[in-house]
C-alpha cells in the first residue's frame, strides 16, 4: 500500500479531516457515558485524563516560565474548562450536530469582528439564518431545549475567549501552553466532577471509557491539527474547520442516531458557509480548538 506524501496538500487535509472525526467520536463516546457519570463526570475525566497526556507529550517543565505571562495563561485554562463544561451539559439535552453549530458560532463572530469588509454582513446574515433554521418551526420537528441551546452559545462565546487567550499563552509559552492551560481547567473541573459522580469514576470500565474519550477527543484530534495547521494556509485550515458542525451531525446521525429535520441540515450547512466565508476573510491564525 503506498503511504501518503507529506509534501502532498492532500496530507494536512487528512490530517485535519481525521482530527474532527475523532473528536465527534470521542464526543459520542461521552455522550453515551452521560447516563452513568452525568457530564460534570464525562468532562472530569476528559480534561484530567487529557492534561496528563498533554503533560507528558510536550512536558512544559523542560521550559522555564515567564513570569509575566502566567494571568492570560490561567484565563485559557479557566476559559477551557468552562467551555468543555458547558459543552458536554449542553450535550445532554441537544443533539450532537446542534450543539457543534451553536457552538461555533464563537469563533465564527470572532473571525468575523477581525475583518472589515462589507461582505462580512452577508457571512452574519446567513449564520443567523441558519441558527434560525436549527429551531423547531414545525409540528413535525422535535423541540429543543432552550437551557441546552443557552449552554452551547455559552460554549461557543468561550471557545472565542479560549482562541484569544489561546494566542496570548501561546505567544508567551509556546506550544506547552495548551498542556498548561488543561491543567489550570483540571483543577477546578475534576473535583467537581468527582462531587457529582463520586464512586462510580472509579470503575474500571468507566475510567478506560473515560481515557478512551480523553484520547479520542483530545489528545489526538489536537496532535493532527497542531501537524495540519504547519502545513496549510490560515485561510485553508480555517475553511476546513468550518466543517466541524456538518461532521458532528454526521456523527450524531451514524453513531447515536440522532434525527434531524431538513431545515436543521440546512441550518448547520448555512452556518457552515458561513464560517468558511468567515475564515477566508480572517488575517489571524486559527488555534486549534479543545472543544
Amino acid at each position: 500500500m503506498r503511504r501518503p506524501d507529506p509534501s502532498s496538500i492532500l496530507y494536512p487535509i487528512a490530517l485535519l479531516l481525521v482530527a474532527m472525526f475523532t473528536m465527534h467520536v470521542g464526543a459520542t463516546m461521552a455522550k453515551q457515558l452521560f447516563p452513568l457519570v452525568g457530564a460534570p463526570g464525562i468532562t472530569a475525566m476528559r480534561l484530567g485524563f487529557g492534561a496528563l497526556i498533554l503533560l507528558a507529550y510536550f512536558r512544559p517543565w523542560r521550559t522555564p516560565l515567564k513570569r509575566d505571562a502566567w494571568r492570560p495563561l490561567v484565563v485559557y485554562g479557566i476559559v477551557m474548562g468552562i467551555m468543555n463544561s458547558t459543552f458536554y451539559l449542553a450535550l445532554q439535552r441537544i443533539p450532537l450536530g446542534i450543539a457543534v453549530a451553536l457552538e461555533f458560532t464563537g469563533p465564527l463572530a470572532l473571525a468575523v469582528f477581525g475583518s472589515r469588509r462589507l461582505l462580512d454582513l452577508f457571512w452574519v446574515a446567513l449564520a443567523v439564518a441558519g441558527l434560525l433554521m436549527l429551531m423547531p418551526w414545525t409540528a413535525s420537528q422535535a423541540p429543543l431545549d432552550m437551557i441546552g441551546v443557552a449552554l452551547a452559545l455559552t460554549a461557543g462565546v468561550c471557545w472565542a475567549l479560549y482562541i484569544i487567550y489561546g494566542q496570548k499563552s501561546g505567544a508567551a509559552h509556546g506550544p506547552q501552553a495548551v498542556a498548561l492551560g488543561a491543567v489550570v481547567a483540571s483543577l477546578f473541573v475534576v473535583p467537581i466532577g468527582i462531587t457529582h459522580a463520586g464512586e462510580t469514576l472509579l470503575s474500571s470500565h468507566v475510567l478506560l471509557a473515560g481515557l478512551g474519550v480523553a484520547v479520542l477527543s483530545m489528545a489526538v484530534p489536537f496532535t493532527l491539527e497542531m501537524l495540519a495547521l504547519g502545513r496549510l494556509s490560515t485561510p485553508t485550515f480555517g475553511m476546513l474547520m468550518s466543517l466541524e458542525p456538518a461532521v458532528g451531525a454526521l456523527c450524531g446521525l451514524l453513531l447515536l442516531h440522532e434525527q434531524l429535520g431538513v431545515f436543521q441540515w440546512l441550518g448547520i450547512g448555512a452556518i457552515v458557509i458561513a464560517s468558511a466565508g468567515a475564515a477566508r476573510a480572517a488575517k489571524g491564525r486559527p488555534v486549534p480548538a479543545v472543544d
